[in-house]
């Protein structure tokens, strides 16, 4: 039968947050003697918040062999805020189950909150703590393509969200009256700390790559721009990215490094166009440490 797994420890910052009541954790381990034995087919994952009897299980198929000291991840979702997890992990060979291992997951309060990996699509409210500008136009509109009233204006916006769910949520602007061109809606992220000077070999001053979905359909589509906006900042600089008009009905990928020195929030501007087939729409917002690696295709 299989030796235990270990746990791993030593992530920086495994715990990621981007949902008002849940938290994420990503749980490591390495495989004791994998070699030793038949080969491990799959894990069995079990889990329990603590202060409950309760244990959920479920199986993590393994594709091919554990080398050892190879380090294997399974993220670990929908973790309720402030609790506590035990977490039990079992080998799994076609022998049947050997050693387990259990270990604690606790959840800590974000130093930076959701750096790291801030991911939002926008899925449910609040959404991951964006906010209408107050000193804009109008505001972006969550929205469904299964909820999408029939006197929509046609020629115009997605048919489903970035993943292509009628179900899935997105943001976009309405541009429908009483809307007039060149009105404004400006969508605001949460502040985000700049990561501290740290030992992980962050250039000076950090980047980081803002990423985003847009989806910019019919043929009035004004313009949209996502900005950087720094905390104590009066003057605003002029966007780190910019797109006007009509770009076919398909979801497309932006990113943009940013080079933030202080503590800051990245806005993305609706602006419309000419005439009522301009809904311009956003999903899939996310924001990574570290300079932008390839190019999204264009």
């Amino acid at each position: 039968k299989a030796y235990p797994p270990e746990f791993y420890y030593d992530t920086y910052s495994p715990l990621w947050q981007n949902r008002p009541r849940v938290y994420g954790f990503k749980l490591q381990w390495t495989q004791m003697n994998p070699n030793a034995v038949d080969r491990i087919v799959a894990y069995r994952l079990g889990i329990r918040q603590m202060g409950l009897q309760r244990w959920w299980e479920q199986e993590i198929p393994v594709d091919g062999t554990i080398n050892k000291g190879e380090l294997m991840t399974h993220n670990l979702t929908e973790l309720i805020k402030p609790e506590s997890y035990e977490v039990r992990l079992t080998p799994i060979t076609r022998f049947g189950e050997g050693d387990s291992t259990i270990r604690i997951v606790t959840y800590s309060a974000p130093i930076n909150p959701h750096l790291r990996e801030f991911h939002c699509s926008f899925e449910e409210e609040p959404i991951c703590m964006f906010t209408q500008d107050k000193n804009d136009d109008f505001d972006w509109t969550r929205h469904s393509a299964a909820t999408r009233d029939t006197k929509y204006t046609p020629n115009t916006g997605p048919s489903g969200d970035r993943s292509g769910s009628k179900q899935g949520f997105y943001m976009y602007i309405e541009t429908s009256r009483p809307r007039k061109e060149g009105d404004q809606a400006r969508l605001v992220s949460p502040f985000f700390n700049v990561a501290p000077k740290n030992p992980y070999g962050i250039t000076n001053p950090p980047a980081y790559c803002f990423g985003f979905f847009y989806h910019m359909y019919g043929k009035h589509i004004g313009t949209l721009n996502a900005f950087l906006k720094q905390k104590g900042q009066t003057t605003s600089e002029g966007p780190a990215w910019s797109l006007s008009g009509n770009q076919g009905d398909r979801w497309k990928q932006a990113k943009v490094s940013i080079h933030p020195t202080s503590s800051f929030q990245v806005v993305l501007e609706g602006i419309r166009g000419p005439g009522i087939e301009g809904d311009i729409a956003i999903d899939d917002v996310t924001l990574e440490e570290g300079e932008c690696r390839d190019p999204p295709p264009s």
